[in-house]
Parts: C-alpha cells; sequence; structure tokens
C-alpha cells in the first residue's frame, strides 16, 4: 500500500499528557486544546502505519508471550506516534457465543468478520443455563493490560474496559430472538443470566481497577439503533443499567472518570445514563441520528463528548474533506470544551488509511 506523507504525524517527540486530558474532559481544565479519542483502530488500519510510516515489523497477536509482546510493543507505539495521550485496549471473557463469520471485505485484509447469530442462542432455557459453561476470572490472562500498564511511555495513561457489556453479551449468548422471548415467557432466566454476567465482569473490574496507570474505564455497550433502544427503556432500566452503575461506582471510587460507548439512539434513556448511571463522557454517534454537535449542544454542559466524525464521512470522503469536517468538530464542539475529536464509532478495517490519517493530522496540527 502507498502511503501518504502527513506533515505532522507520526510525531517525532510526542508528549502525551492523559492527566490533561483527564482533567479537560471532566472539566477540571479549561479546553486548552482538543486532544485526540478513539475507541478501536482495526489491525488492518494500523498495520501500514506501523510498517509504512514507523518502519517497525508487524507482528499479529498470538498464543505465545514473544508475539503478544511484539504486537503490544507496536501498539504502544502506534497511540504514542499518532499522538494520542493514551492507549486503549479491551478483552472479553471467554463466553460461549454464536457467531456468523465470513471474511472481511475491506481491501487487502486477511481478517474475518463476525456477527453475532440472532436467531439461535447458546442458552435459551433453564436447562441451558445449568449446564452453560461460564469462564472462570481465576483462569482469565490479564498479561495483555498488565504489559501495557508497566510499558508506556511517560505521561501516557491506560485506558480500558472488558471486551462488550451486559447487554451485548447477554443478547450474544442467548441470541437477540432467545433474549426477547425470555423476556416475555422467562423473566427469572433473564435476571440469572444478567447476574451472573454482572458478577464475572464486577470481578473482572476488581482486577483492572488496581492497574495504576489507568485513567479511566472506557466500555461499550450497544444498546440502540437507528430510532431508538434495541429492547424498551424499562428492560434497560431493570436488567442492565444498574450493572453500569456498579461498574460507574467502581471506578468513581478510585477517582476515575467512566466514559460508555453506545451504538444508536439511546436518547430515552440519556437522562438515566447521566443521572443514576452518572457516566461521565459519551461515545459513538451518527449524523443520520443526532449529529455530534447538537447532542454537545444538549448535554456537553454536564457530560464529555467524545469523538464524533460520522463514519459515512471518513469511510467514503475524500482525505480533504475529513480534514475540513475535523476542522469544524475542533472549532464547534472544541470551543465549548470537555471534548476530544475522533471518529463517531471506531476505526473498522474498511476506513482508508489516508482518510484516518486526516482526521488524526488535522487534530495534531490544531494543537503543536
Amino acid at each position: 500500500m502507498a502511503m501518504v506523507s502527513p506533515q505532522f504525524v507520526p510525531l517525532s517527540d510526542p508528549k502525551p499528557d492523559s492527566k490533561e486530558f483527564i482533567d479537560i474532559l471532566t472539566g477540571e481544565k479549561p479546553q486548552v486544546r482538543t486532544p485526540l479519542v478513539e475507541y478501536i483502530v482495526d489491525d488492518v488500519v494500523m498495520k501500514p502505519i506501523v510498517e509504512g510510516m514507523l518502519g517497525r515489523r508487524w507482528i499479529p497477536y498470538g498464543c505465545d508471550r514473544d508475539s503478544q509482546k511484539a504486537y503490544l510493543d507496536n501498539f504502544i507505539e502506534f497511540w504514542y506516534r499518532m499522538g494520542y495521550d493514551f492507549v486503549r485496549f479491551e478483552q472479553s471473557l471467554d463466553f460461549v457465543e454464536p457467531k456468523l463469520v465470513i471474511d472481511d471485505a475491506a481491501p487487502g485484509s486477511p481478517k474475518k468478520r463476525e456477527w453475532a447469530d440472532e436467531h439461535q442462542g447458546a442458552l435459551t432455557t433453564r436447562e441451558d443455563f445449568e449446564r452453560f459453561r461460564w469462564p472462570s476470572i481465576e483462569e482469565f490472562d490479564f498479561f495483555p493490560f498488565e504489559y501495557l500498564n508497566a510499558h508506556l511511555p511517560d505521561g501516557m495513561g491506560l485506558i480500558s474496559s472488558h471486551g462488550g457489556g451486559v447487554f451485548e453479551h447477554t443478547t450474544w449468548i442467548m441470541s437477540l430472538e432467545g433474549f426477547c422471548a425470555a423476556l416475555v415467557s422467562d423473566a427469572a432466566l433473564v435476571s440469572a443470566v444478567t447476574q451472573k454476567l454482572g458478577d464475572l465482569m464486577a470481578s473482572f473490574y476488581e482486577h483492572l481497577l488496581e492497574l495504576d496507570r489507568l485513567v479511566a474505564v472506557f466500555p461499550g455497550d450497544d444498546m440502540g439503533y437507528n430510532v431508538g433502544t434495541i429492547v424498551s427503556p424499562d428492560d434497560l432500566r431493570r436488567y442492565f443499567l444498574p450493572w453500569h452503575r456498579k461498574f460507574a461506582v467502581m471506578t468513581h471510587e478510585k477517582g476515575l472518570p467512566y466514559f460508555l460507548h453506545s451504538c444508536g439512539n439511546v436518547e430515552k434513556i440519556m437522562e438515566d445514563l447521566i443521572v443514576d448511571v452518572r457516566i461521565d463522557g459519551k461515545h459513538s454517534f451518527e449524523n443520520n441520528i443526532i449529529p455530534v454537535q447538537d447532542f454537545q449542544a444538549r448535554y456537553g454542559d454536564r457530560i464529555a463528548v467524545l469523538g464524533g466524525m460520522d463514519l459515512n464521512i471518513l469511510g467514503a470522503s475524500t482525505p480533504e474533506e475529513v480534514r475540513k469536517q475535523t476542522r469544524f468538530l475542533i472549532e464547534t464542539c472544541g470551543s465549548r470544551g470537555r471534548y476530544a475529536v475522533g471518529s463517531g464509532n471506531s476505526i473498522p478495517s474498511y476506513i482508508p488509511v489516508p482518510n484516518y490519517l486526516a482526521l488524526v493530522e488535522e487534530a495534531v496540527r490544531s494543537f503543536t
């Protein structure tokens, strides 16, 4: 892949400041700059930058410690040299979740893409629950979290979470159809599944929150779609939001902010998220639901606003159009405060590398 040559990135002498990053987003410090934020950068986008711009050998994350260390070293260098104040990393406990798998359609991608099977679940009855294989916290390998925590450059922080939230894993284990059927026919089963998942994730966060370079907990739990929440707001309030409240309490007890990534239209539970769960920031925005600048005008005096570059723009526009939209977000949302610029969702494999670099370059240019 032919690489572009941005003027500002990769940074030759980065000066990450994760404390300032958090202070800006929590309102402890004025918006002296508009920092970068990202939820996930896919390896397909990361690899050509690591190889073509950073001059490093790409090593996939494998089962052995040597490949894991090599991957994580590249991971740190990527976030560091692209101008972020942190690395964000997540992994999930090993739940049994039926998936639909196809080849990734992104040009040059060797990966597979997975979707949750919405029709056939691994657990849909009380009998399934009794024999279901639940993962063990004691058997989970926290090595990558600990390695990142121990090897970050000065000034960088670790932002992390369990991979996937209680709502997501419930619907992935039961299937969306099986979950919805159980809401009607066996609410006690739903309670049992969510209780088990929530307890496991709470134990996971107990371990995570012991890391001394952790600067924020930033989980994802997609509870919405284009026009509303996937299930009724009352069901979310009953089974799922209490777990986010618990995780937020655990995080706040450590003096750290709790940010939330949730896709879709979650307007009907925003007051719950702000007042009851007490999230400190919201991520994931689509212009056809609510443009990030409009969301910020509505809620930005109460919580931080993260990202917001619509993926349709990021994926289908020219680099110059991406630059223009990045400047607009910095000038509009950044001027109001408690804002970090980045994608509206993540950097998936189909995002053109020049477009991703245009976003990052324009943000870095604004504060260097």
